[in-house]
């Protein structure tokens, strides 16, 4: 859905989610239904964070403004949250950018500050694929990097905004040893190996059988894979959610990768495994929640569970 609200200013938050390619920008009104959707090609890299601001702002505008409300504003990489800082991404080019104070005074009003990964497990774990898990949750975004989150009760392990950076791990072995994750089984890399615009155009080919396109697929689901299994055995969620423009790919990435898994953790627990529910506007209407416990003066991220 694009354009502008159905629901009033008033009646309704904005939540953006500042990628490494788009911006996504969504209104959700007061049952979490998002009835209006924004997005626009996230500037170039910048340090400071200036270029990214006005550009939020545009979208926010371009959905018909926030009306005094909060505005949910998240972003990938090292997030401090408390400071409003943007400490590192490599996808955006934040370095120890005050991201919300700039937010803040391009929109007029307060800024739930947020990590795009995070967010997004917040709203599968709300009113997502997450909502009837009780115990441990991972949600993986799969999209122009490779990062995680990790919910325990709820609560998201932050660990000073450096927890589930699993995107930067580099490949020790095989013939990407010295690659990290992100560049090779990002939604992203999948793409540009394959020689295609984007991941879904790969999984197209896949799917009619092209065997170069399979060639690549296979590579992305195993070095995922081994990034999954790590965090199976070492944090034994009972679910682990694909979201990004990867898990768009559905079953054709989620069976090769369910079966990849168990052959990884024979004789521990295998987590289930599956796809997101809000699909790659997760960790806009994350956002957009991240605004309503502002005001309600509830954080939906209470802080780390380990510190």
């Amino acid at each position: 859905m694009t354009g502008g609200p159905t629901a009033s200013a008033a009646d309704s938050l904005i939540g953006v989610d500042v990628g490494g390619t788009t911006i996504k920008a969504v209104r959700v009104d007061r049952a979490g239904v998002i009835v209006a959707e924004q997005r626009a090609l996230t500037p170039k890299p910048d340090p400071s964070g200036e270029l990214v601001a006005g550009a939020v702002g545009d979208v926010v505008e371009a959905l018909g403004g926030h009306g005094g409300r909060a505005v949910g504003v998240v972003v990938p990489g090292i997030v401090d949250e408390t400071r409003g800082v943007a400490v590192l991404s490599a996808n955006v080019g934040f370095r120890e950018a005050p991201v919300r104070a700039l937010l803040e005074r391009r929109l007029g009003t307060t800024v739930a500050f947020g990590q795009d990964v995070r967010s997004g497990a917040i709203a599968e774990a709300r009113t997502g694929a997450g909502r009837d898990v009780d115990g441990t949750l991972a949600f993986v975004a799969v999209g122009t990097g490779v990062a995680a989150a990790l919910l325990l009760e709820g609560r998201a392990i932050v660990s000073g905004g450096w927890a589930g950076e699993i995107g930067q791990l580099v490949l020790t072995s095989g013939p990407h040893a010295g690659s990290r994750v992100e560049h090779i089984a990002s939604a992203s890399a999948t793409a540009r190996r394959a020689g295609e615009p984007d991941a879904l155009a790969v999984a197209r080919r896949v799917a009619s059988g092209d065997s170069a396109a399979t060639a690549v697929w296979q590579t992305t689901v195993e070095v995922l894979g081994e990034s999954l299994a790590g965090i199976a055995a070492s944090l034994a969620p009972t679910r682990i959610i694909i979201g990004g423009g990867l898990g768009q790919a559905g079953d054709l990435l989620l069976e090769p990768l369910r079966d990849d898994l168990a052959r990884r953790l024979e004789g521990l627990r295998v987590p289930e495994l599956v796809a997101a529910t809000h699909g790659d506007v997760a960790a806009a209407l994350g956002a957009a929640f991240l605004a309503r416990d502002a005001e309600h003066r509830t954080p939906a991220d209470p802080g780390p569970t380990h510190s």
